[in-house]
């Protein structure tokens, strides 16, 4: 594999890059302090084609490759790891189930407005009861008719209060366990029973509301099904797979920013009359976190890699997620020590960095998930 970026990987770098700190990083702050949904971030991202990266032009995406893709959402979560989140729920997720599973009808007219930036997309499968144990799930959706009828509720949704449309799990054959389970496009505005419950106060990832949804005789015309009766478990499967790369970019990103701030403060920082990055402790730390982030970037391409080439990625994605996530909390904790006292106030960012990070360990498959996968596909090779 060439590690070279090519002429327009380094254009979306520098051009994402230069969004970002223009526009991300001035107001990352105050997007973190309100936790309000940042829309008017959301549409300039929009505008530059941020939303639908890897997506066919004929479908109004940018026609990115994985690599640039991963590039981008890297740049994004270095300025905001909620922003990358919206950017990560809204395409991998709710956008890659319709461009992978969905008829052509229905690329045309709800995929394209979500590649295009005009439409905000969120993936509903987790549950109260069910998150890394999808088959527990307890919604259901009963045919009737031209339609399916659907009760239930999904907890965990990002995106889920503020999105126009929803790719949602549910159970058609209750007693078929994960061969029972169906997906649906949902669309908030146009479905009667369909309930914002509320979002959550969170630890970080702020500015991306994280929902509670109820359905309440949720009916959606039979044409909204994704595939066919029962395909809904292994669609999630594949979706999530795919996405543990870009949650491995949100995790490079993170790390990046916070390296960048503990370098610059190290740099800047006096003490017995020399800045404390002369300190042999201090340069060790950064010598580390430096080659963390490297490695992780790395994984993070290897996989993207072998997803271009349409080969199995499964452990390769796993690993890539597993070792960003967790070099990402590490990376932040170490930039908040190098502050010192000043890293655990929010009078500068390392704090924000080390809460925004502890996510990626939580979701799209846990760390603990995913070191089963990884030895499950170890054993099997």
């Amino acid at each position: 594999m060439d590690f070279t970026l090519s002429a327009e990987q380094r254009q979306i770098r520098e051009m994402v890059s230069t969004f970002v700190d223009e526009e991300v990083v001035p107001v990352a702050s105050e997007v973190d302090h309100d936790d309000e949904f940042p829309a008017d971030l959301v549409d300039e991202m929009a505008e530059l084609g941020l939303l639908g990266m890897p997506f066919p032009e004929e479908y109004g995406g940018a026609g990115l490759d994985y690599h640039s893709y991963a590039i981008g959402l890297e740049e994004i979560s270095r300025g905001s790891g909620g922003l990358g989140t919206i950017v990560a729920a809204h395409t991998s997720l709710a956008g890659n189930m319709l461009y992978e599973f969905g008829s052509e009808d229905q690329k045309s007219e709800y995929l394209t407005p979500l590649a295009e930036g005009s439409d905000i997309g969120a993936f509903a499968l987790s549950e109260a009861g069910a998150g890394s144990d999808v088959p527990s799930m307890t919604t259901t959706a009963r045919k009737d008719g031209d339609e399916y009828v659907i009760d239930g509720g999904k907890l965990w949704i990002s995106n889920g209060s503020v999105a126009d449309t929803i790719t949602l799990f549910a159970k058609t054959d209750p007693e078929a366990g994960n061969k029972g389970i169906s997906s649906f496009i949902v669309r908030p505005d146009e479905d009667d029973g369909f309930v914002v419950e509320g979002t959550e106060e969170k630890l970080g990832d702020k500015g991306c509301p994280t929902a509670e949804l109820r359905f309440d005789d949720l009916r959606v015309p039979a044409d909204r099904m994704l595939g066919e009766e029962g395909e809904g478990f292994v669609q999630a499967l594949k979706t999530l797979n795919g996405g543990r790369i870009t949650i491995a970019a949100r995790g490079v990103g993170i790390a990046r920013a916070a390296l960048e701030e503990a370098t610059d403060y190290a740099n800047e920082r006096e003490q017995f009359d020399q800045p404390i990055g002369e300190f042999q402790a201090i340069k060790h730390k950064l010598a580390d976190m430096d080659t963390k982030v490297q490695a992780a970037k790395l994984l993070m391409h290897r996989a993207a890699d072998r997803k271009i080439r349409d080969e199995d990625f499964i452990k390769h994605a796993a690993q890539a997620k597993l070792y960003a996530s967790e070099v990402s909390r590490e990376v932040a904790n170490e930039g908040i020590q190098i502050h010192g006292g000043y890293g655990y106030t929010k009078d500068f960012p390392a704090e924000r960095f080390y809460r925004d990070a502890k996510l990626n360990e939580i979701y799209e498959g846990t760390s603990e998930v995913l070191r089963n996968t990884i030895g499950d596909q170890v054993l099997e090779s």
